[in-house]
């Protein structure tokens, strides 16, 4: 299947089947889970209704979707990575979201996709606004968004269904606008499209 996005390190690419397992064992890490858990037992029928949904969601599209993330030298899986409108938001001010498989953590695999990402994005000049949402305490998380040049907007508190160690300190959202991100005056080179032959977010892989 061909990539959606390279990067020095890594392929995004469609998800597929084949992946449903790589997904289930990536929500059953306790160390993953310190900052998703949604009380829910990941399952392998599961990860599979999340793999439809987004293939049938976003299909071929060039901005938006749902990835996974695989290692180029040994194509094993890192995780995925989403870059998709929030319920309710503009389409051209898409969530950056990660979750990537805790023996590459620390490794810079989660900036660089994110900075793919987002250069990719903006490049494309059909994005206005990129933002992100993380756990005020998920330090790791945080530090991965500023270094893929986004700001700290607010700190807020949100519902959510399970309460887990540290949502007494609420939640934070960063963004980077394309008016920022042309002023960064030390860019790294975009992201190749092939045209040739951490976790951010609170909760499981979430079908929105």
């Amino acid at each position: 299947m061909d990539p959606f996005l390279t990067t020095d390190r890594m392929v995004l690419r469609r998800f597929t089947p084949a992946d449903a397992d790589a997904l289930v064992a990536l929500d059953r890490d306790p160390l993953v889970r310190r900052y998703v858990d949604d009380g829910e037992e990941p399952t392998r029928q599961g990860a599979l209704d999340m793999i439809e949904f987004c293939l049938t969601r976003y299909g071929c599209h060039e901005i938006v979707g749902f990835w996974a993330a695989v290692e180029r030298s040994s194509a094993g899986f890192l995780g995925w990575f989403h870059f998709r409108p929030r319920n309710g938001g503009p389409a051209d001010e898409p969530e950056l979201g990660y979750r990537l498989v805790s023996s590459v953590w620390s490794h810079g695999f989660a900036t660089e996709g994110s900075r793919a990402l987002i250069d990719h994005g903006f490049s494309s000049g059909k994005v206005r606004r990129v933002v992100a949402e993380t756990m005020a305490v998920h330090v790791a998380s945080r530090r991965v968004m500023e270094k893929a040049g986004m700001r700290l907007v607010r700190s807020f508190r949100a519902d959510w269904p399970v309460v887990i160690p540290g949502d007494e300190h609420g939640d934070v959202e960063y963004a980077i606008t394309r008016a920022e991100w042309l002023e960064d005056s030390v860019r790294r080179p975009a992201a190749r499209r092939q045209t040739e032959p951490i976790s951010s977010r609170r909760g499981r892989t979430t079908i929105a």
